[in-house]
């Protein structure tokens, strides 16, 4: 007897590899009635449209070979828990398995088995090569704007720097002169180990590793625009990824001052709050030399946003070798803080 079977596409594979989690026994139930729970986690699991970031992250499908692999969405949670409690991978598999809490927010069932921290690294590093870390946070940025409390009324951009993970080679003698574009030259003595990283100088001392640079909302903090880049990259290159366009003013230091991006402000109808720079040909008047200093007041506030990404979010140096892997981990911490300020806002 001949048995005909049907074509399965790529999906249906896809699908079939993909562990079938959360559906409730009477002891979670159970469990449900008595325990505690995380009142900020059930917050965001309530602010956020899952399905629309699952849309975004469900293409990164684990295990089609071997044992199937876990929901992208419950991934994509447990790598934003990670950034919230401070967890290694280990650390981070021994508390999913141990807290109700945790497996509440990942939607997983007392019954079900948790992921492993080499099932977390291999997610992570799929998330970085493909890019989506970045559209997962424009999606939840897109939705925090959508609920009315992304005021508009100003944004602060701004960068720091980040010393990579890898021990640091020797410093170039001297810093060579900038390309013709006015990007930093690209022969700089580069890590083997980290050949991402590079070099630049700033007052005066020599830094190795990357430079974070975001855009935040002025009054309600949220984080609206970000960029890694290596160290090497000039401030003002990517400014202008950092300006959304429907703020009321922009508010930067001396660094990002151009003629051509102030004429670029005006014709977007955006607000001119960016420091003056004097240069040997035209020294700053009286009145711009005043404008510093009052806007000196206000772009100073962007600072406690650096230090809530390095003190609580572990970027005080980068976490992993290469900018893709950095770049990641950026966007799982900016998105993991606006979420824990859109359930202190909302």
């Amino acid at each position: 007897m001949v048995i005909l079977l049907g074509r399965v596409d790529s999906q249906e594979i896809e699908q079939m590899s993909e562990r079938v989690v959360g559906h409730a026994s009477f002891a979670d139930r159970l469990v449900a009635d008595v325990a505690k729970p995380n009142e900020m986690l059930e917050r965001v699991a309530a602010l956020v449209d899952w399905r629309a970031v699952e849309g975004i992250v469900g293409c990164l499908r684990a295990g089609r070979m071997g044992a199937p692999g876990y929901p992208a969405l419950t991934m994509f949670k447990a790598l934003l828990l990670q950034q919230w409690f401070g967890l290694s991978d280990p650390a981070l598999e021994d508390q999913i398995a141990d807290r109700l809490s945790f497996r509440r927010f990942l939607g997983l069932s007392l019954s079900d088995k948790t992921p492993d921290h080499a099932t977390v690294w291999r997610f992570r590093e799929d998330l970085g090569r493909s890019g989506l870390s970045g559209e997962a946070f424009a999606e939840i940025e897109r939705q925090i704007e959508c609920s009315g409390l992304m005021l508009k009324q100003g944004t602060l951009i701004d960068a720091s720097l980040v010393p990579a993970a890898v021990n640091r080679p020797p410093p170039p003698p001297e810093m060579p002169p900038p390309d013709a574009d006015g990007r930093p030259a690209s022969k700089l003595v580069r890590s083997p180990l980290d050949p991402d990283a590079a070099w630049t100088r700033k007052d005066g001392k020599y830094h190795f590793g990357y430079k974070i640079h975001v855009g935040l909302d002025l009054e309600s903090r949220f984080i609206r625009r970000r960029c890694f880049t290596p160290a090497n990259i000039n401030d003002s290159v990517p400014a202008d990824q950092l300006i959304c366009g429907d703020e009321r003013r922009v508010y930067a230091d001396k660094a990002y001052d151009s003629r051509p991006r102030r004429l670029r402000l005006k014709a977007q109808g955006v607000g001119d709050g960016i420091m003056r720079r004097a240069n040997r040909w035209h020294p700053l008047g009286r009145w711009e030399v005043v404008r510093n200093r009052l806007l000196v007041r206000r772009r100073a506030s962007i600072e406690p946003l650096f230090a809530l990404l390095k003190n609580v979010y572990r970027l005080a140096r980068a976490r992993y070798r290469g900018l893709s892997r950095n770049a990641a981990h950026l966007d799982l911490a900016i998105t993991a803080a606006n979420l824990k300020r859109w359930t202190q806002l909302a």
